[in-house]
């Protein structure tokens, strides 16, 4: 039996397992916006981009703070780290796979220019 174990990399999968909250981290990182000006780019309303905007803080990957009556949001991608992280276990696969693959493909060029 798998027992599942929340880790500090966890929360940050499921942020951004969803496309708006990924579209969301895709507006932050070319600059800051209040939380209705994130909202103004998606056709759900404003309280389900407030509810993803409440998962992604608490992963860590947006900072929100007030300014007068606007919450402004930035992205702190630190978090991201973890991503990359695991992702980097599977690089060394896939060149594996890479290199496979162009050692089949020269191996049978060989052999289709000796039967000639």
């Amino acid at each position: 039996m798998v027992t599942a174990r929340s880790k500090p990399g966890d929360a940050v999968f499921r942020a951004i397992a969803d496309p708006t909250r990924r579209q969301i981290l895709s507006l932050l990182r070319g600059r800051r916006h209040t939380v209705g000006e994130i909202a103004a780019n998606f056709r759900t309303s404003r309280p389900a981009i407030s509810k993803h905007l409440r998962q992604l803080r608490s992963a860590g990957l947006v900072v929100a703070h007030k300014q007068g009556t606007a919450h402004i949001c930035d992205l702190n991608a630190k978090p991201l780290r973890a991503v990359n992280a695991w992702l980097q276990g599977y690089e060394a696969f896939w060149g594996e796979s890479l290199r496979s693959l162009r050692s089949y493909v020269e191996q049978t060029e060989r052999h289709k220019e000796k039967n000639s």
